[in-house]
């Protein structure tokens, strides 16, 4: 198994602004962010989420063959090209304690974008339960179903099909 989120303790932290309530009266007030990970004959990938809590729809998505921040900055940036939010700290952008989430650009480009940064705590799932359903999903629908996969760009496109189609709505009771 993939160890994907890794914390690092001394790293400045923000608060949980969600506590659990994966619920949004609007679209644009509360997107949640995770990555999971893909074995493929080339090695593994990471394929990471973004998704509004209001509409359950995934908003910001990325295939990569790295765990670096800037995998995880691009399916940011798609959700903010799709989306257009406004910048007035109304949407809050929560994520686990992993090192991409909380690192320094990654809470720069949240703050240049407006956007208030929230954390669960330590080693508990359930404070991104709904990242965390996205990704069993994910895995259950597609990736399980299809497997082996040979190559990352077999992945990304599967991954672009998966994440078109009409109707994907995400229900998460946490």
């Amino acid at each position: 198994m993939v160890r994907t989120t890794i914390s690092d303790p001394k790293a400045p932290c923000p608060l949980d602004l969600v506590n659990r309530q994966f619920k949004a009266d609007r679209p644009n007030q509360l997107w949640v962010s995770d990555f999971t990970y893909v074995s493929t004959w080339q090695g593994w990938l990471y394929v990471a989420f973004v998704v509004d809590v209001f509409s359950r729809r995934i908003v910001g998505w990325r295939v990569s063959s790295s765990m670096l921040t800037d995998f995880v900055l691009d399916a940011l940036e798609q959700a903010l090209y799709a989306r257009q939010p406004e910048r007035d700290k109304s949407l809050v952008h929560h994520s686990d304690r992993g090192s991409q989430y909380v690192s320094i650009r990654y809470s720069e480009r949240l703050d240049e974008a407006g956007i208030a940064p929230s954390v669960g705590s330590k080693g508990d799932s359930y404070d991104n339960a709904l990242a965390e359903t996205i990704n069993g999903l994910y895995k259950a629908e597609m990736i399980h179903r299809r497997a082996p996969w040979k190559t990352k760009e077999a992945v990304e496109l599967a991954t672009l099909q998966w994440v078109s189609e009409p109707v994907r709505y995400f229900v998460c009771e946490a």
